[in-house]
């Protein structure tokens, strides 16, 4: 699509792997007189490729896509255009996942079930220069700000957790001690309140520490 400098509507870049929500999306952005659908990207790479192409002012931005995720897309546009304004649309709003897309540059932060009129609220605010975070999304970044952060080793630890690996398993893999397992998945379970493997794999997941 062309770029039209005399147009004054809030010119969008979709970005996510699934048609039916760029699909929303466009329904929803072309009833807006305000707004305008310039391009559709169907993961990081191509998102980047079309930002460079065409300066949106707004970009709509999944996290969890094939090949470059959004989160290092997000990182990418921002290094190379410092001002570009991009919104997380996701379908995990885990605090922690939250608050990695806003140290990448995020200015805003939604689940894809959010209702029609938030998210163009959100569009309209982020195109303005503020920034939006949903009540749910920072109450739960408060919440957990002052919590150990797990180690990035933990976090591989807890990976192999979810894919059902055994403590040997996950020891052999690492080439780590057995112990070393167990006082990795002790620490883990300290660090997020829990008290069995089964319910750190799902707290993890509802925050966005690990994906399944």
């Amino acid at each position: 699509m062309s770029l039209n400098e005399s147009n004054p509507s809030i010119r969008i870049l979709s970005v996510d792997d699934h048609p039916l929500l760029r699909e929303g999306v466009a329904v929803v952005i072309e009833r807006q007189a305000d707004m305008l659908l310039v391009g559709e990207a169907t993961n990081g790479a191509e998102a980047i490729d079309l930002y460079r192409q065409l300066r949106p002012d707004v970009v709509l931005m999944d996290l969890q896509m094939p090949g470059m995720s959004g989160l290092d897309a997000i990182r990418a546009i921002r290094a190379e255009f410092p001002k570009a304004r991009i919104i997380v649309l996701t379908t995990y709003v885990g605090d922690v996942q939250a608050l990695d897309a806003l140290k990448a540059g995020a200015a805003g932060y939604l689940a894809k079930s959010s209702l029609r009129k938030e998210l163009l609220d959100t569009i309209r605010t982020v195109h303005a220069g503020r920034s939006h975070l949903t009540p749910a999304v920072a109450s739960a970044i408060a919440m957990h700000a002052i919590d150990d952060a797990l180690s990035s080793r933990e976090v591989n630890v807890l990976r192999l957790v979810a894919a059902g690996k055994s403590n040997k398993e996950i020891a052999g893999q690492l080439v780590i001690s057995d112990d070393t397992v167990k006082a990795h998945l002790k620490n883990i379970f300290a660090k997020l309140a829990v008290g069995d493997r089964t319910l750190a794999v799902t707290v993890a997941v509802r925050r966005g520490i690990i994906e399944i």
